[in-house]
């Protein structure tokens, strides 16, 4: 399995929404919205950014609160990186727009 991967998919590592123009919960909102969001692993050189496409039933946005920016979202979905098939979960909190996540490996 791929080195960056095989990190990832154990234990837990520090991600960070990554939101252009503005980094706001209104521009995760969206990107929730449109099923597809940017995921940052901030502990890897230089970092690695992911795009995610979100899998609805899996994700959970039961406890976050858009519009005053509390709580978090739990948020899955599938991508392929460094030719491997993974799954991203991500837990973010709303004030900061960081949480935790992790990468799963998903077999073909």
């Amino acid at each position: 399995m791929n080195e960056l991967v095989q990190r990832l998919s154990s234990g837990e590592h520090s991600v960070e929404a990554s939101l252009r123009p503005e980094k706001t919960a209104t521009a995760l909102k969206e990107s929730i919205d449109r099923g597809y969001v940017h995921i940052k692993f901030t502990n890897t050189s230089g970092g690695t950014d992911l795009g995610v496409r979100l899998d609805p039933e899996a994700s959970n946005l039961q406890e976050a609160d858009f519009e005053h920016q509390t709580g978090r979202v739990h948020l899955v979905g599938n991508l392929t990186l460094n030719y491997v098939k993974v799954r991203c979960i991500a837990d973010i909190e709303l004030a900061s727009l960081e949480g935790k996540g992790h990468l799963e490996p998903v077999e073909s």
